[in-house]
């Protein structure tokens, strides 16, 4: 089994290739850390802003006022009809009734108001309140609303939602391409760092090429040595990763922030920190492995045009 005894070998040169060179591997190690950290950073911060988005749009409804004559009959058939549209998620009533005591309860000015009302004398209207699936549709759903028989009133903000639209599409955009920019800058700095660890062993690469070894044996060590500091480098950030979000999920958690809004809470730990740990160790062994592979590819490269001009 000649493949597994080259991999063995390989493991055991990778490791002792590492101590050997101790601190170039640390550089590039602390380089991993360092950008791997930042990685991190812009993930959570991208996975909070888009559930502090998802939770401002599904705070967002139509509220429909109905005419003040309407009946029993042609409130179910409201309702029916509203449920029959696409784009509605869940349909509340709210009967004027309800309104009217709801109001009296919150407010002393209109309970003082509302009790000079006449037995039977209530000039507000039913309404009913509508969650939509999907945000960048509420115009049109608003609008098909609007044409529908016994509707008096529709009121959703259209202003203030058409605003709200552009703003979570530029802040979807920007913080993926945020954390799509931390990536690519994770590996072009740890490529660089492993590409000097590299290069600053040329003279073992020159060796083991005169003596007639082949590119992938050449190659497989590094790789592998590539691949546990790309491992060894991705540890330190999920550590903090877990630690550290769990610990100001839970500082921040201590914060009231029910009377202010309930949509400004973060995604729960168990949510997001073991994915963002598992790309964390992803793209440090990926980028770690195929840097030291480019590398000793691209001296590979260099060695052999200079022999062939030689």
């Amino acid at each position: 089994m000649r493949i597994f005894r080259i991999i063995g070998r390989s493991i055991q040169n990778a490791g002792k290739s590492i101590l050997r060179n101790f601190s170039l591997s640390m550089a590039s190690i602390t380089c991993s850390i360092i950008t791997l950290i930042l990685v991190s950073i812009g993930m959570l911060l991208s996975y909070n802003i888009n559930n502090i988005t998802k939770n401002i749009e599904n705070e967002l409804t139509i509220v429909i006022f109905m005419d003040k004559n309407i009946t029993t009959d042609e409130l179910n058939k409201t309702k029916e009809d509203l449920n029959n549209i696409d784009n509605v998620k869940h349909v509340t009533f709210k009967s004027k009734e309800e309104i009217k005591n709801n109001m009296a309860n919150e407010n002393d000015t209109f309970n003082k108001i509302i009790s000079t009302w006449e037995e039977g004398e209530n000039p507000l209207q039913d309404s009913y309140i509508i969650e939509v699936k999907d945000i960048k549709d509420i115009n049109e759903t608003a609008t098909t609303i609007k044409n529908m028989e016994k509707v008096s009133l529709v009121k959703y903000g259209e202003t203030t939602v058409n605003d709200l639209i552009k703003v979570f599409s530029a802040v979807k955009k920007i913080t993926i391409g945020l954390v799509v920019g931390l990536i690519l800058v994770t590996a072009f700095l740890i490529n660089n760092t492993i590409k000097i660890t590299i290069f600053s062993r040329k003279r073992e690469i020159d060796i083991m090429r005169l003596v007639g070894t082949s590119n992938i044996v050449i190659k497989l060590p590094f790789f592998i040595e590539g691949f546990f500091i790309g491992f060894i480098g991705s540890l330190v950030p999920v550590l903090i990763t877990i630690f550290g979000y769990s610990y100001a999920y839970n500082a921040l958690n201590t914060v009231n922030l029910s009377n202010i809004m309930n949509i400004l809470t973060l995604v729960s730990p168990g949510e997001v920190i073991y994915k963002v740990s598992l790309l964390l160790i992803l793209i440090g062994t990926v980028i770690g492995a195929f840097s030291s592979v480019k590398a000793v590819r691209k001296y590979l490269t260099i060695w052999k045009r200079l022999l062939f001009c030689y």
